[in-house]
């Protein structure tokens, strides 16, 4: 009887610490934008500590789980100076700073970049859960090459073609405008090899790839041989293609193939 007794209150206990709330520190010197986030979070089930100013902020280091610090503070105050403060006091603490530009000076303390306005609600919690999946002792397994590669398709441009291949033309992402060029979902082609797939381009551009891999040189080609796909009937594209080296997720020399239509005739 007292067996039972004794283990009923440990097992109601470790549920209790299992399903405690996970306590995310927001510091952001707009009320809107804390009214709004906080908001989010807590229907996705976290605690939101609020603070609008560094020394608000500060107070509130040794109660939480994860910290969302905005960069821009107004009045010369920046929330890598609370990344700071906190990673010296409590280094287990995940960091996430949002901006609304990339600066030199991140790459820091902090664990996670997220820039406002193409960081979406969505890439804040699903980094808020991996770190509190971390925090109880889960393994956390996290497929990081879309994020990484959605970046360089940022910085071109939503009406670029955008592709990331190895060395042998294997595809590591591409972006939407090339999916729905190519009249396939996204998720298709990783993993799939670009000339095997389109055995017409190996001719040209295996070798072209290969050379700017191994060579890390840069490709330009006006023509239309860079693009995937055939021009509709009725119509001629000139493209400017351009391929240049990049240093992939494993470490290795990739490819980005990038093409944007110069210019659209009609050939009827």
């Amino acid at each position: 009887m007292s067996d039972i007794e004794e283990t009923k209150p440990s097992g109601t206990v470790a549920e209790a610490v299992q399903e405690e709330p996970v306590r995310v520190l927001l510091l952001d010197d707009h009320p809107e934008n804390l009214l709004l986030r906080s908001t989010i979070l807590r229907k996705h089930g976290y605690v939101a500590e609020t603070a609008d100013s560094v020394e608000e902020a500060e107070k509130l280091l040794d109660r939480i789980d994860i910290a969302v610090l905005d960069y821009h503070l107004g009045a010369g105050r920046f929330g890598t100076d609370v990344a700071a403060e906190l990673r010296e006091r409590r280094p287990e603490v995940p960091i996430i700073i949002l901006s609304a530009t990339l600066e030199r000076r991140f790459g820091g303390v902090e664990d996670m970049h997220l820039l406002k306005g193409y960081s979406s609600i969505d890439d804040l919690v699903n980094a808020l859960r991996g770190f509190e999946a971390k925090r109880r002792g889960r393994p956390v397994v996290v497929d990081a090459r879309d994020f990484f590669y959605s970046r360089i398709n940022m910085a071109m441009g939503d009406d670029v073609v955008l592709e990331i291949l190895d060395a042998n033309g294997n595809w590591q992402y591409v972006n939407d405008t090339c999916a729905r060029l190519l009249e396939r979902p996204r998720d298709w082609f990783p993993g799939k090899n670009m000339f095997v797939e389109m055995p017409e381009l190996a001719p040209d551009w295996r070798d072209i790839l290969r050379t700017v891999a191994v060579q890390r040189e840069t490709y330009i080609d006006r023509t239309y041989r860079g693009l995937l796909n055939l021009p509709r009937k009725g119509e001629g594209w000139v493209w400017n293609v351009l391929a240049f080296p990049l240093t992939l997720h494993n470490n290795q020399t990739g490819v980005v193939l990038t093409a944007r239509i110069l210019e659209r005739k009609t050939t009827l």
